[in-house]
């Protein structure tokens, strides 16, 4: 296996700018998942690393080998890649084996050594004794397995994962989740993992790369990001998190910072640098708020309750701005109905680095 660089990645479609800039460093055996809403441009990366595309500018190295640089492209056949389609690519005419010896015997691999390949990745896939089934009677997990099981024949130096969960129902996306999970333990592999599907990034991935118009705006642990978002947009994308302005009135020196938010004084986590006197803000999530029983806090309406299995979300509008929304956890019963004012406190939360 390989690690995966990529240093400037640009590429443009016409007028049309789809990757601006990117750089990624991924460590040989590491799991990446590439993270981000529908057309900010995640597939177009795969494609740039397996070699379907060319770069309009920047580096891309796999292991020691350049692939794609300057005057450099190298053909997707000779990147010792596999992918895994979210569509499986599998051929309903042949069987689990022939689909996965397929692409061996193109290249024109001896049949003991076939054989020896297509063995040893349905092995690892857990689907050994499936080798004479055909894909119309298997289900939808099992033949994301097969097409697994044929990249990892291949032998391939880094595997690309194209949303391969996407086409299945919740249970089966949560059966696979730990078979991937599993196969990466057992393998070594080096991955990248292109989803739109938060719990999905955060359940499989060393580290996870957030994506956004065509940029990398963050790339960090899943904890890291979650706890820590280096802007505002990875902190509205991660976890729902909600933003508000804030006054820092003073770092406190053990990671810790005072802010006043809409009158309320409180303390939140914060990164060195933290200067009095500036507006910042600060990220919070539904379980970082609470409804107070006393004079503190800052106003609000609550607008709608809806109740989520064990407690209630209330969904409350900020006192003189209707349009400033906030949505806060609570146990049952609800502490508060539609239409009665409450006032909200700060259990937690994160000034976002300025």
């Amino acid at each position: 296996m390989a690690g995966l660089s990529l240093q400037g990645v640009s590429k443009s479609f016409g007028d049309h700018a789809a990757l601006s800039d990117v750089s990624l460093d991924v460590p040989d055996g590491s799991f990446v998942a590439v993270l981000g809403p529908s057309g900010c441009c995640k597939t177009t990366m795969l494609r740039l690393i397996a070699g379907f595309e060319t770069a309009s500018a920047g580096r891309i190295r796999l292991g020691d080998r350049l692939v794609s640089g300057p005057g450099v492209h190298v053909p997707p056949e000779k990147r010792r890649t596999g992918i895994v389609f979210q569509s499986y690519a599998l051929w309903p005419h042949m069987n689990v084996a022939e689909n996965v010896a397929y692409a061996l015997k193109v290249q024109g691999l001896p049949r003991a050594a076939r054989e020896e390949r297509v063995n040893r990745a349905l092995d690892l896939v857990g689907l050994s004794t499936f080798a004479a089934r055909r894909p119309a009677l298997l289900s939808g997990g099992q033949r994301q397995r097969v097409a697994l099981a044929r990249c990892l024949a291949m032998e391939p130096d880094i595997v690309l994962l194209d949303e391969p969960l996407a086409n299945l129902d919740a249970h089966l996306r949560a059966s696979m989740e730990e078979d991937f999970a599993a196969f990466h333990r057992r393998t070594g592999a080096t991955m990248i993992y292109i989803t739109h599907d938060q719990a999905e990034a955060m359940a499989l991935a060393d580290r996870i790369a957030v994506m956004d118009r065509g940029r990398l705006v963050q790339a960090d642990s899943p904890r890291a990001l979650y706890m820590e978002p280096t802007n505002e947009i990875v902190a509205r994308f991660i976890g729902a998190g909600m933003i508000l302005p804030a006054v820092i009135l003073g770092p406190d020196g053990d990671g810790m910072a005072s802010v006043e938010i809409r009158g309320l004084q409180t303390r939140v986590r914060c990164r060195k640098g933290a200067v009095v006197g500036n507006v910042g803000a600060v990220c919070v999530r539904a379980h970082d708020l609470l409804v107070t029983d006393g004079t503190g806090g800052i106003p609000a309406r609550v607008e709608r309750v809806v109740y989520h299995g064990g407690g209630y979300v209330l969904e409350v509008s900020l006192e003189g701005e209707p349009a400033a929304m906030l949505r806060v956890e609570v146990g049952d019963p609800a502490p508060a109905t539609p239409g009665q004012h409450v006032r909200i406190a700060l259990k937690d939360g994160w000034l976002l680095p300025s």
